[in-house]
């Protein structure tokens, strides 16, 4: 990346693309240190791909089914984002787990949120696991993404209060709020280069 220049982001969504459109919309700042090159999906009628088309950004599908496995489809997706001249990935309701070369060959350069305070909560469900737990405080993380699921170095968290007559929904919505304002910030820090890995903890967010 040349000196100066803003970092190239790839945006990988599954579905409606929320987290995207609030990466998208902190993009336009032009003291924003990223820029969204391409968003991909693995899913063609993805509503998220008519959003980012709206924005006027780069679009890109290619069906996970028919390639041979998880590894095979990733090397393509791999092909794609690097021909768009990605630096770093974003994941934003991506339901693919990535293969670990795949991971291997972006360390330290994927980040991803997740809707709970990890290491609590990994995996689905997370919002009804919490109300079901007693938890009083829940929440979301953005982080570095590793070879294990919902794994990594922790970027960014906030918390919301859960509250005693919270349902699943109500509570996903409050959470949903915080990852749409956390995300942007934790990727223009890793996309500064102001930030570094050190084990489990990203130092100089």
């Amino acid at each position: 990346m040349a000196e100066g220049a803003r970092a190239r982001v790839g945006i990988l969504i599954s579905g409606r693309g929320s987290n995207m459109r609030a990466l998208v919309d902190a993009a336009r700042d032009p003291v924003c240190p990223y820029e969204v090159a391409l968003v991909f999906s693995n899913i063609a009628d993805a509503p998220g791909l008519a959003v980012a088309q709206a924005a006027g950004l780069a679009t890109a599908v290619l069906d996970h089914r028919g390639h041979g496995g998880r590894a095979a489809f990733d090397e393509k997706v791999d092909s794609i984002l690097r021909e768009a001249g990605c630096d770093y990935i974003a994941l934003a309701g991506y339901m693919r787990l990535l293969s670990p070369t795949f991971v291997e060959r972006w360390q330290g350069r994927i980040i991803n949120v997740h809707p709970a305070l990890l290491p609590s909560f990994k995996g689905l469900d997370t919002h009804a696991r919490a109300i079901a737990a007693g938890c009083k405080l829940h929440g979301c993380t953005v982080h570095i993404v590793t070879p294990d699921l919902d794994d990594g170095p922790i970027i960014a968290q906030a918390a919301v209060p859960v509250l005693d007559d919270d349902t699943p929904e109500l509570l996903a919505a409050r959470v949903l709020v915080e990852e749409h304002r956390i995300y942007p910030l934790a990727l223009a820090a890793i996309a500064s280069g102001r930030t570094r890995i050190e084990g489990m903890r990203v130092i100089g967010v």
